[in-house]
């Protein structure tokens, strides 16, 4: 199993009557591409904050590469990158003359590594054109490009599809991806758009209200998410046996009531129906569940 780099434990953020975060605990492992997934409000932003040092945590205890006071915080957070609400640039200045600035500011020596950030994100190009011309995709991506600077080892990236056309989503989606598996970077990703979070993470942390409700990895929660025939009859146990002997079901899983999530014969639920029937089981319900991610969340947050 891969080590565990951010090890956030019973965090709270309280703005005075308001608690922003509740009793917040998980753990980002190296290599991830974790999601950090809920609707506005949900306490996203805040959390990214305190993990950059940004915002003081009301409570609990943040962990980056194993240092959690004050001095060994501030020497983990070099190893990482923040952007966090909308990327700065100057409008009236070209994307290598932004990058540029930031490089002198952030003392870095190396003078190719504006060129070498400006390809990896796709904007080498632009040439003279002013950042006011940029279109929002490119504008995020240059924003990526200043996160990149320093060589970051974690990438911490509050709603950067936000606000994009689809083009432009597919984009920064592809680019993270890369950062990912070419440079090696571990990504904490936070979106409301739950469905492009669903192509790109390797993990899950659900958020609502301040609190978590939940994290899963892409595979576990590929399995709560398949698509799958929900039966429930006047007697489980006895469907089950009888779709084991007469078809030889094997892809399913018994509910704790007893229910039955088969996910096989999806195109031939007439027939398991019809086998149910003809001996001597009565069908309850029986119907064809396809959750997808913006559901799953739905259904768990109960809003």
């Amino acid at each position: 199993m891969s080590e565990v780099i951010i090890d956030v434990n019973r965090l709270e953020k309280q703005y005075m009557k308001q608690k922003a975060v509740k009793n917040v605990s998980f753990r980002i492992r190296r290599g991830m591409i974790c999601g950090l997934i809920g609707p506005n409000g949900a306490g996203k932003t805040t959390i990214m904050k305190m993990l950059g040092g940004l915002v003081l945590p009301t409570d609990g205890e943040i962990t980056i590469y194993g240092e959690n006071d004050e001095k060994g915080l501030a020497k983990a957070r070099s190893r990482m990158s923040f952007m966090i609400e909308t990327p700065y640039a100057k409008d009236k200045m070209t994307a290598r003359e932004n990058l540029e600035k930031q490089r002198l500011q952030k003392g870095i020596p190396d003078k190719n590594r504006v060129d070498e950030v400006l390809s990896i994100v796709g904007l080498s190009d632009t040439g003279k054109k002013h950042v006011r011309n940029f279109s929002l995709g490119m504008r995020q991506r240059l924003g990526i490009a200043n996160a990149l600077l320093a060589k970051p080892e974690i990438m911490v990236l509050d709603e950067p599809i936000n606000g994009l056309d689809p083009e432009g989503i597919v984009e920064i989606r592809e680019l993270l991806l890369k950062l990912n598996r070419e440079e090696h970077i571990t990504i904490l990703i936070s979106s409301h758009i739950l469905s492009e979070l669903s192509l790109l993470c390797t993990d899950y942390i659900f958020v609502h209200h301040g609190k978590i409700m939940q994290t899963l990895s892409a595979e576990e929660l590929h399995k709560l998410c398949k698509e799958y025939y929900h039966i429930h009859t006047d007697n489980d146990a006895l469907a089950l046996a009888i779709l084991q002997e007469k078809i030889g079901i094997s892809e399913y899983e018994v509910e704790a009531d007893g229910s039955i999530r088969l996910y096989e014969q999806l195109d031939n639920t007439t027939e398991v129906s019809r086998i149910l029937y003809e001996n001597g089981v009565i069908p309850v319900e029986l119907h064809v569940n396809d959750a997808n991610l913006e559901q799953y969340y739905m259904d768990m947050a109960g809003d």
